[in-house]
Formats: structure tokens, sequence, C-alpha cells
């Protein structure tokens, strides 16, 4: 079963752009992440960062989701594990 999906950037139909308001902040970061993620694209852009540039990327996702999830939100959310971590 596929556990990940990618549809807000499929069917969103706002506005791009960043500093206008709050909610079209949010829906252009999410749009941003889910164009970034595609397996095309990021793997082509990983295979031309350097070992500096993946490190970053790494460490800030790493730091946003200890940041924002607990650790169930991290494994259901994130890890897609249904155990709990209580």
């Amino acid at each position: 079963m596929k556990h990940h999906t990618h549809d807000f950037v499929e069917t969103y139909q706002g506005l791009v752009g960043y500093g206008l308001d709050r909610e079209t902040d949010e829906n252009t970061v999410i749009y941003y992440l889910q164009k970034f993620s595609d397996d095309a694209l990021v793997r082509h852009l990983a295979s031309k960062m350097t070992g500096d540039e993946l490190e970053e990327v790494f460490m800030l996702i790493n730091r946003i989701l200890k940041h924002h999830l607990s650790e169930n939100e991290y494994h259901q959310l994130f890890l897609k594990d249904d155990h709990d971590h209580s």
C-alpha cells in the first residue's frame, strides 16, 4: 500500500508566492516542498549537491521535525509507522 501523498501540488489553484499573508505563505511552502520532492527532480538535485548542501537540507528537516512533532506524530506522520510510541 502506498503511504505517501503529494495531492496538494496537483490540485492547488491559488497564488504561489511568498510574503503576502500567512495562508499564502503556508500554501507556497507546501507547494514548493511537494515540487522539490518529486522523485526525478530531487534525485537530479541530490546528485549535484555538495556534501555540505546535503547535510544542510538533512539538518534543517530534522530540526523542524524535532521542534514541531511529538514522538507519536513523528512516527505516524513522517515514518508512517502505525505503532504507538508513548
